[in-house]
């Protein structure tokens, strides 16, 4: 008998991008949006669409999306972010899954992420896999204000697969986007004592390991051969590195005490 599924997403003001990750999911199973306050047609589109909307302040990327899990009913879970689609390869192999017995709790799907529209295939960003369908109560999202990761509490298998990634169409919403990663990664390194204080561990965070990062991936991963894009992806994100740590020195060193 086939498993039920629930689509679950959480959305601020993504009425850009939710037509198309909505579309990619046509009967794939009960849709779950929670919503942290949009002032777009968000909202609209979601529930024209079918889905069970939640309103609820925001509490961070990690305990948002278990929310959305908490609400889902679906014997399994398939979670997405707003701007995200499901490949039409990818929706077949889990209607395929769900309609036998899957052997693994959980599985990993690979994404295929795209900069300023162009595909990035190479430089690490692909296949880039992701933990995101599971069954009921055997993964979940850590609960860290970014960067958060999903555990499986069971075996966890491939799916091949893929989610397309459409997270930056412009060079100033990547920018924008990064501004506001890099406070709240800054925010964690302050609060687990990891902000560079001494001149060497500044040298190296702030100036050695973005340079480093470039390096290895841009050149050593062959992030050169997504083109323009991948340049121009690469650059940036070695400057966001040095954002993340210029500003965890400023938060450590607000903290310290007066000379």
């Amino acid at each position: 008998m086939p498993k039920t599924l629930s689509v679950a997403l959480i959305t601020l003001n993504e009425a850009a991008n939710l037509p198309r990750t909505l579309a990619s999911v046509p009967g794939m199973g009960e849709l779950v949006v929670v919503d942290s306050g949009s002032t777009d047609g968000t909202l609209r589109i979601a529930r024209a669409a079918g889905a069970r909307v939640f309103t609820e302040p925001w509490k961070g990327f990690g305990a948002q999306k278990n929310s959305a899990i908490d609400h889902a009913a679906g014997e399994w879970i398939l979670s997405l972010d707003a701007d995200e689609e499901v490949s039409p390869q990818l929706a077949r192999e889990i209607q395929a899954l769900l309609e036998g017995d899957p052997p693994c709790a959980a599985y990993r799907i690979p994404r295929l992420n795209h900069f300023l529209g162009a595909p990035l295939r190479h430089g690490g960003y692909w296949p880039d896999p992701k933990l995101r369908l599971f069954r009921r109560g055997a993964a979940r999202f850590e609960e860290r204000p970014v960067h958060e990761t999903m555990k499986a509490s069971g075996p966890v298998g491939q799916l091949q697969g893929h989610l397309i990634h459409h997270c930056y169409a412009t060079l100033d919403e990547y920018i924008e986007h990064m501004n506001r990663y890099s406070t709240m990664s800054a925010e964690m390194l302050a609060a687990s004592g990891r902000a560079p204080r001494s001149l060497p561990a500044f040298l190296w965070n702030a100036l050695l390991n973005p340079a480093a990062t470039f390096i290895y991936n841009y050149i050593l991963r062959l992030g050169f051969l997504d083109g323009r894009a991948g340049l121009i992806q690469h650059l940036n994100h070695s400057a966001y590195i040095h954002w993340k740590f210029v500003k965890a020195w400023q938060l450590g060193r607000r903290k310290e005490p007066p000379a």
